[in-house]
């Protein structure tokens, strides 16, 4: 089974959001709807797919999530999309 690192974006509030799924579909249809109305992603509606990572284990899912949320940077995550060799590093890094 894979387990994605998934990045959406919200035009409405200008923001990335990072989490980690084994049902990407599934995942991203209760951030737009209202299933979790008191959650941040609910006033973001709608959030689109920016970007996913497709990893081996929830393990190195959990960790690349952790480490994407503590570089605290759009263009990080901006870069991740750009240059494909960095998520590669980051999936061996965390392995």
């Amino acid at each position: 089974m894979n387990f994605y690192v998934y990045i959406l974006y919200s035009e409405k509030l200008g923001k990335f959001y990072i989490g980690t799924t084994d049902s990407l579909e599934q995942r991203l249809e209760e951030h737009n709807t209202v299933k979790y109305a008191e959650t941040f992603t609910s006033r973001g509606i709608p959030w689109q797919l920016y970007f996913q990572i497709v990893c081996d284990f929830s393990e190195q899912a959990y960790k690349i999530e952790k480490h994407i949320k503590a570089m605290h940077s759009s263009q990080y995550i901006k870069n991740l999309k750009i240059y494909p060799e960095m998520v590669e590093r980051l999936k061996l890094k965390c392995k």
